[in-house]
């Protein structure tokens, strides 16, 4: 597969009170063809001048920019046509309706085909608001209305930066169904920003790690599920009792205790039935007992040490 985004050593620096900070600092990645990329940090980790670098809006200060295999600068302007953006908060005008924002962005990014907007109102799920003005519309229908533009002039690459922060479950699931779809149907590449890893790990087929302007690190969702540890939920009627007796009895070392009074077992979890065995022998009561993996937040946490949201 080949990329159509290259990132090779880019440096952002500002000058904040006379002293000099790296917002983004000597990071290099490969965005593939095909492919759904979580750009994941905290807030003020970099991610969203990142995209302002891919998009033209912020000029790195050290390190080189490829766009499909473009690196001078009136190449990147002529094939950024082809990549569509969506950073901070789409552009709507509020005192227009969907079609007439629409009709805007079609003349601004010079579609021909008018019954191109009937397709993406149909396809975001915005086809039958009418004359309802988009000062009018829900969070939700604004995020989807900012897609359906960024997806008018049928681009190969969407770069999505915080396309469902402030959504209810229902429309963070509607959004990821259309990204999924286009990324499998269309064969579109995207590369999104967000805070919800949980959102991030449905969606997305790789991950990119970035705290503080730094790259820490590259992998896909497959080397993500083989890197995160397995390990046993656990819970029973005393769970201060339990933990001194799997330390002292059981010679298990490598756990966590929980808030909610969860004890994952890390160590010791070859043999369930065994365990489970010695567990009750042991005078206590197993109210959970089952084998899971980390999720990508608790891996991102392990990873940093960070918050993912300031």
């Amino acid at each position: 597969m080949s990329s159509v985004i290259s990132l090779k050593n880019i440096t952002k620096t500002y000058t904040a009170k006379k002293k000099k900070v790296n917002v983004v600092d000597n990071v290099s990645f490969d965005i593939e063809e095909g492919h759904i990329y979580g750009l994941i940090g905290p807030n003020g980790a970099g991610k969203t001048t990142i995209m302002k670098m891919i998009g033209g809006l912020v000029m790195p200060s050290e390190g080189s920019l490829s766009l499909f295999g473009k690196t001078d600068e009136k190449e990147l302007d002529r094939v950024r046509d082809r990549i569509s953006f969506m950073i901070e908060a789409p552009i709507i005008e509020g005192g227009m309706t969907a079609r007439q924002n629409m009709e805007f962005i079609r003349y601004m990014r010079g579609v021909a085909s008018k019954e191109r907007i009937d397709e993406v109102l149909e396809f975001v799920g915005l086809a039958d608001t009418g004359d309802k003005l988009a000062k009018r519309f829900s969070l939700g229908m604004k995020q989807r209305l900012g897609i359906g533009m960024a997806l008018l002039p049928d681009p190969d690459v969407l770069v999505l930066d915080e396309p469902v922060n402030g959504l209810d479950p229902e429309g963070i699931a509607y959004v990821r169904h259309i990204l999924k779809k286009l990324c499998v149907e269309d064969k579109k590449t995207i590369l999104i920003s967000s805070h919800l890893l949980t959102e991030l790990f449905e969606l997305c087929t790789d991950f990119i790690i970035i705290n503080e302007g730094k790259l820490i690190e590259e992998l896909s969702k497959e080397e993500l599920i083989e890197h995160s540890r397995t390990y046993i939920s656990l819970k029973t009627n005393k769970i201060s009792e339990t933990v001194a007796y799997i330390e002292s009895k059981l010679n298990i070392n490598d756990f966590k205790v929980r808030d909610n009074d969860e004890i994952r077992l890390y160590d010791g979890i070859e043999d369930v039935e065994k365990l489970s065995k010695s567990i009750t022998d042991g005078g206590f009561i197993i109210t959970r007992l089952s084998e899971e993996g980390e999720s990508l937040e608790e891996y991102y946490l392990e990873k940093t040490g960070k918050q993912v949201e300031d």
